[in-house]
């Protein structure tokens, strides 16, 4: 059984959630959301609280019940409030720009590198700290790995993107052997 699955999600006020057969549409003040999911669990809407249930006692209905649960809060969350990954550029000579929507960073490279902004997310920039806005959690996730796989941090001068409170755990490197004869 389900400990998230069985209470029922509070639908908040100024959020509108719309069942229709297995896709859930959720509208809120920062936008919509729609979301299709397997015929293994049934989705009830009564006044403003959603129910969700498996319709069979099949080991794969448990585990999608509860995931079905988070990712209909998440939803919700979204349309609210919205979601957003900081990420800290660090080392010398290292910087990000925003030109419109589009990010462009010197990463180090022969060349300056262009990261285009997926429908729906929006970056902020200030000095070398990136923010990833929006109002899908899974696209903000995703969106702040892809720039972070750009120029992953470097355990020996910390150089690259990290997340913010994320710890990089350094190595000491090479050190100079000592002459013994």
């Amino acid at each position: 059984m389900s400990r998230l699955g069985k209470k029922p999600i509070i639908v908040p006020s100024g959020v509108e959630v719309k069942i229709q057969g297995q896709k859930v549409f959720v509208k809120g003040p920062k936008g919509e959301l729609s979301r299709e999911f397997r015929d293994e669990i049934s989705f009830n809407l009564k006044d403003s609280l959603i129910e969700i249930s498996p319709r069979t006692d099949t080991r794969l209905s448990k585990k999608l019940w509860g995931t079905y649960v988070s990712l209909v809060k998440s939803m919700i969350k979204g349309t609210m409030e919205g979601f957003s990954k900081k990420l800290i550029l660090e080392g010398i000579g290292f910087k990000a720009q925003l030109e419109g929507k589009d990010l462009t960073l010197s990463l180090g490279f022969s060349h300056q590198v262009k990261f285009l902004s997926p429908e729906g997310i929006g970056f902020q920039v200030e000095k070398n700290t990136i923010t990833v806005n929006g109002i899908d959690k899974e696209k903000v996730g995703e969106t702040a790995a892809r720039l972070r796989a750009l120029k992953k941090p470097d355990p020996y001068k910390g150089k690259g993107f990290r997340y913010d409170g994320e710890i990089i755990r350094r190595k000491a490197g090479k050190k100079a052997a000592g002459t013994t004869a």
